[in-house]
This record gives structure tokens, C-alpha cells and sequence, in this order.
């Protein structure tokens, strides 16, 4: 990790424990979540600290932000190639590892940008939101 911060980057346990943490779940939490699971190794650690150290590790690379305008922010500790999909109804966002070639995608758009990359995320229902809820009346 140390090669990975550079220079100017120190590596704080604080920040090895947020990585690990994170790399260490297969789900997508929010600073908030990730911030229970540190505090159970660090109850000291302040919301502030992991808010600030997943911007960190997010600009340098080492996890994913996942933004959507619809939600909150979610990280993701996996950096292979995939993409994600978010629930529509709950937010829960899930990976696909399986996605078919985009190769090209980006080619044809008709914008004076240079595009150097695209996230992908896909919207779904999960399937604990598919299944039926009971309509229970009580007399």
C-alpha cells in the first residue's frame, strides 16, 4: 500500500484498517457502514476520519466510489474490472463480473471530450424486493 500512496501519502494504520475493512466485505456499504465495522477495531476513530480517508482512497485509486444521484454514496474495495446494478426500489447494489464486451462503446459520441474511461451501472429490482409483501387486514 505504501507504493500505492506515493511520497507524500502516509500510510496511517487508520487508513490500512478503512482498506482492509472494506476489502474485506462483498457488499457495496456507505461511509456510514464502513465506519461501524472500524470502530469495532478503532473506537476511537471519528465519522470525519473515514469520510475523509475514503475521499483518499478513492482519489488515489484504491477503492470505488459509487454515486448516483438517487442515493447515497457506496464503496466498493473490489477494483477487478466489473460493473454494478442498483436495486430501484431499496438501493442495494450488487457486481457483475459477467458483463458482455464493451470494447468501443465510447466510440461515435458526439462530444468534444476526450473520454478516457465510463462507469456502468445497471438498474434492477433485487430479489428480496420482488418478492410479494402480505396486504394483512385486521378486523
Amino acid at each position: 500500500m505504501r507504493k500505492l500512496l506515493g511520497k507524500d501519502m502516509r500510510v496511517t494504520n487508520q487508513r490500512k484498517i478503512i482498506l482492509e475493512e472494506l476489502q474485506g466485505v462483498k457488499t457495496h456499504p456507505t461511509a456510514d457502514e464502513i465506519y461501524s465495522l472500524v470502530r469495532k477495531r478503532l473506537p476511537r476513530i471519528s465519522l470525519g476520519t473515514v469520510y475523509r480517508n475514503l475521499e483518499i482512497l478513492s482519489n488515489l485509486g484504491l477503492v470505488r466510489k459509487l454515486e448516483n444521484a438517487a442515493g447515497q454514496k457506496r464503496f466498493d474495495g473490489d477494483m477487478s474490472p466489473h460493473h454494478h446494478i442498483r436495486c430501484c426500489k431499496c438501493g442495494k447494489v450488487g457486481d457483475i463480473f459477467n458483463a458482455p464486451a464493451l470494447n468501443g462503446v465510447d466510440q461515435g459520441l458526439d462530444t468534444d471530450f476526450q473520454v478516457t474511461g465510463f462507469l456502468l451501472e445497471f438498474a434492477g429490482i433485487c430479489p428480496q424486493c420482488q418478492r410479494p409483501t402480505r396486504n394483512t387486514k385486521y378486523s
